[in-house]
């Protein structure tokens, strides 16, 4: 914000246009502050009042009278009352003015004590001249606009402002390279000239440097460290993959023991591939979607985790038979999240360094119902004693705040047990970070943090936490009313929650869609995974030990239910996701029977509103057995031999029954439940891939070859085949679930599974598996 920029609400009882002396006066005001480069937005009424702050986030400063009515009549303080309570939960430090009505019998020993935190000052329009009044308001709101300002965002600002040729790179010299060509012309006017006068380079002293962590950069990652709960924070570009690859490279060196949850993201691996760790990992659950559940408690006991490292074909080489390091993955990328506190006091006695993979829950901290279950929340507040470990958490943060693409946070929670010192990590954050630092980026790491300081954090979140719910109700309430109606097949889909909340006044259970909003919103219980619950279908949970993530929506399409039972006829969800991606609806994840649906902090009624009319129509397309051309266009023009006799509900069940055939979801399970053998640590692996040792083959060549690369099929993005594990026979859990990947993809072109570290024969269609040659000794 400049200094003469921003909105000031005005919230008066009196109507500025309807005459006489309080109404000039009052206009009067609104000229002086318009004259002063301010916005005004005018209210009459509480309501008004309110919907002005929920929209304007711009504000500046409000001026409430405390006798403003209120149209329901409803607050018990009067609609002043219930503006100021609203401006406290929505904006952090905004400048209040309380005005007080003329009558000699309204002073302030009248207002309750709180309004006396809330407000700045008083004003009673007749005793002081409309320009002094003004004044008064300008300044506060000049002094909030520079306040709110983060550190280094407010430090680019002002570099930008200040008009200075530059010397250094980068070369398009804030953008006037471009300006010298005209596709560079073009591309300037589609940024606009800001963007390319802070993108400057590491030489602008002022503005700090990233691998010093001084200047406004250091200060802005203090601040974030302040924010997020941590001890120290650092700004990482390139995203959480290179906060992980960073983390996992300073805590764990060659031949020691690193305990990796296995639903982890590829990146965490590959810092175990840099480091030259030997991977012990621990197993989640499965459920009959084939979504991956949270790691069973007993697998995290010291018992548990020791028999697991004693039995692990690579400990005896090992260092010692004691893990450094453990990483897990929370929450997942289905909305899993544990009891972090928990969660670290099981794995306290097994490891020094804990590491929980927060790529899509930069925000937990910011909501009550996530209280207690996000890595920064482990410190010596909640866990007493010596064991308690150091804890790193690595936030992807554009995924889920307002950051832009590429910007992550690593954030550290030190113990005397395995400190952490500062120049010592920043040797790993030097090798893994970028001299070339976009400053933009760094910027939107900077505001994001700001933007959930205070009470607009938990504002911002709860609105996401709360449309998802009403998307979740949305859907269950459409069902029902499909099934009452009677007037067309009465199958609808589904969400995966759960399907009764215990009110925890009454004890009484409800329907999930006719619980409260609020009490959904506001109480964690209604979202705990209850051991053996059968709409969840995990086993071996313990009570309290992991929630679902409201924010994060898993629609359930018809064919198959979480216990694993398979129906007579089904709606897999690739068709469904197709189906949306050609509405401008493109979903997170799509699963065999399930798509996931993210709502950030960016959603809207109308955004979440345009997917259940989308729903909808596909249900009718469905029922009206709809030719395929009409429904999936592209996809009939891209292959009109195999689709364009096809119709919509043809194709369903066609691809229903090829998935029970080849029971796909129980291969999944079978593959990510039984893990392939270690035969050598994984960086011996990368070695001889880059130096020729290794060879590519088909699937029916690769039985008891030993795997030379990481596999990763999305779904569900988690590695099924790691460097140095063994293929296993033909018939094998790992070359059983991609041999029907493969058919899959055959069978139904354009809908195929992405593969990473799978090369696919263009001509044959055959998948081929990087692997070590037979002649290269791999060692133990």
């Amino acid at each position: 914000m400049t200094s003469g920029s921003g909105s000031i609400l005005l919230a008066l009882r009196e109507d500025p246009l309807a005459g006489g002396i309080g109404g000039e006066q009052l206009r009067r005001i609104g000229k002086e502050l318009e004259n002063r480069g301010l916005e005004v937005r005018w209210a009459r009424t509480a309501e008004g009042a309110c919907a002005a702050l929920r929209t304007e986030a711009g504000m500046t400063a409000a001026v409430v009278a405390w006798d403003l009515p209120s149209e329901s009549g409803g607050a018990a303080e009067g609609g002043g009352g219930a503006v100021l309570r609203q401006i406290s939960r929505r904006f952090k430090d905004l400048p209040v003015f309380v005005v007080m009505a003329e009558e000699s019998d309204q002073g302030l020993d009248r207002l309750p004590l709180w309004v006396a935190e809330t407000a700045v000052g008083y004003i009673w329009p007749l005793e002081d001249t409309p320009s002094f009044i003004a004044g008064r308001i300008s300044s506060a709101a000049r002094a909030y606009g520079d306040a709110v300002l983060p550190p280094f965002f407010k430090a680019l600002r002002r570099f930008d402002d200040a008009h200075e040729y530059s010397w250094h790179t980068p070369a398009h010299a804030g953008g006037v390279a471009f300006l010298k060509s005209p596709v560079g012309r073009a591309f300037f006017d589609y940024y606009g000239e800001r963007l390319f006068r802070t993108d400057l380079s590491i030489s602008v002293g002022e503005l700090g440097s990233l691998f010093e962590h001084s200047g406004p950069i250091g200060d802005a990652e203090r601040n974030a460290a302040r924010i997020f709960g941590a001890d120290r924070t650092y700004f990482v570009l390139h995203g959480d993959s290179t906060a992980d690859r960073m983390v996992g490279h300073y805590c764990v060196t060659t031949d020691e023991i690193a305990l990796v949850d296995r639903n982890c993201h590829k990146s965490v691996l590959h810092g175990l591939v840099i480091s030259g760790a030997r991977p012990v990992y621990l197993v989640p659950t499965r459920n009959g979607y084939g979504l991956a559940g949270p790691l069973p408690a007993s697998e995290l006991a010291p018992a548990a985790v020791a028999a697991r490292i004693g039995a692990h074909p690579l400990a005896p080489g090992a260092i010692s038979t004691r893990a450094q390091y453990a990483v897990v993955t929370n929450s997942t990328y289905d909305g899993l999240c544990y009891d972090t506190v928990r969660t670290a006091r099981a794995l306290a006695p097994s490891t020094p360094r804990l590491h929980f993979d927060e790529a899509w829950f930069a925000y937990a901290r910011f909501h009550p119902l996530y209280a207690g279950r996000y890595g920064m929340a482990v410190g010596p507040d909640t866990f007493e004693g010596e064991q308690r470990p150091t804890v790193f958490a690595t936030q992807s943060t554009h995924k889920l705040l307002a950051a832009l693409s590429q910007s992550a946070m690593v954030h550290v929670k030190s113990s005397p047990r395995a400190p952490v010192e500062h120049a010592r990590f920043n040797e790993a954050f030097m090798m893994h970070g970028t001299t070339s630092a976009l400053y933009p980026a760094i910027a939107s790491l900077d505001v994001a943090g700001a933007m959930m300081d205070g009470p607009q954090g938990e504002w911002l979140v709860n609105e996401a936490v709360t449309e998802a719910i009403r998307f979740r109700q949305a859907v269950v309430r459409t069902g029902r009313r499909i099934a009452a109606a009677g007037d067309r097949p009465t199958w609808f889909f589904g969400v995966w929650q759960p399907e009764t909340v215990t009110d925890p006044d009454t004890g009484a259970s409800t329907p999930f869609a006719d619980a409260s909003p609020a009490l959904l919103a506001a109480d964690p219980r209604c979202w705990e995974l209850e051991p053996d619950a059968e709409w969840h279908g995990f086993p071996g949970l313990s009570q309290g030990q992991c929630m679902l993530d409201p924010i994060k929506v898993t629609l359930t399409c018809p064919g198959v239910t979480a216990a694993g039972r398979s129906e007579a006829w089904g709606i897999p969800a690739r068709i469904l996701t197709a189906y949306l991606a050609g509405r401008g609806i493109v979903v997170e994840k799509t699963d065999t029977y399930t798509t996931l649906v993210l709502f950030s902090m960016g959603i809207t009624k109308g955004k979440w509103g345009t997917l259940m009319d989308a729903l909808m129509d596909f249900k009718a397309l469905h029922d009206a057995d709809t030719p395929l051309g009409r429904v999936l266009p592209e996809l009939v023009e891209r292959h009109p031999a195999r689709y364009g006799h096809s119709t919509l509900r043809g194709l369903c069940q066609e691809m229903h029954e090829h998935l029970t055939r080849a029971d796909l979801i129980d291969a999944l399970d079978t593959a990510f439940r039984d893990l392939p053998e270690p035969v050598a640590p994984p960086q011996r692996c990368y070695q001889q891939l880059i130096r020729g040792g290794t060879e590519r083959l088909r699937l029916a060549e690769a039985a008891g070859r030993v795997a030379a690369a990481m596999v990763t099929v999305t779904p569900p993005g988690i590695p099924v085949l790691m460097p140095g594990e063994a293929l296993g026979a033909c018939d094998g859990p790992v070359l059983r679930y991609l041999a029907a990947l493969e058919a899959f993809d055959r069978a139904f072109p354009g809908f195929h599974s992405e593969a990473h570290g799978v090369v696919i024969d263009p001509d044959t269609g055959d998948y081929l598996i990087e692997c070590v040659r037979q002649d290269r000794p791999l060692g133990p």
